[in-house]
């Protein structure tokens, strides 16, 4: 498989986020081998609270597909998925997710609980964790030692 380069696809996306002030955190849809949509935060320049690079990320793939069925699609996040996006990705049937980085405060793809493979749901989604996950938190880590040393100075 190809995760490692879908994952620096995702990572890329999240630059971009960073270079907009916004949390660097991006993502990739892969459909056959070929990525149909990506995403990254852009919450604060939109100011809504669905800037999920996930969900925007989602929403093109629906758009090239021509569906909100995405059962043949593996998504690529750079941190793992929130309890909002988890809800999002069971809900589009996305078929695999691969992220880099667990987030303690919010992850919902098995660090705080696992939504992406709850039993009691009519969908369960493959997971993938740990792909290029230094350079994934380095990211975030980087972002947020820099952003406090603005707010001190």
């Amino acid at each position: 498989m190809n995760d490692k380069k879908y994952m620096e696809s995702a990572i890329s996306e999240a630059h971009k986020a960073k270079q907009l002030g916004e949390v660097p955190i991006g993502a990739v849809i892969v459909c056959d081998d070929t990525i149909i949509a990506s995403g990254h935060n852009v919450r604060e320049k939109t100011q809504s609270t669905l800037s999920h690079a996930e969900l925007i990320a989602i929403q093109q793939a629906n758009e090239v597909i021509g569906s909100w069925r995405l059962e043949d699609c593996t998504l690529y996040i750079t941190l793992e998925p929130c309890p909002m996006c988890a809800g999002a990705i069971v809900q589009s049937r996305i078929k695999r997710v691969v992220y880099g980085a667990n987030d303690p405060k919010a992850g919902c793809a098995g660090t705080l609980m696992n939504l992406l493979q709850e039993e009691r749901f009519n969908h369960q989604v493959e997971v993938t964790s740990g792909i290029l996950e230094e350079e994934c938190s380095a990211l975030l880590t980087d972002f947020f030692r820099e952003l406090r040393q603005k707010r001190k100075q």
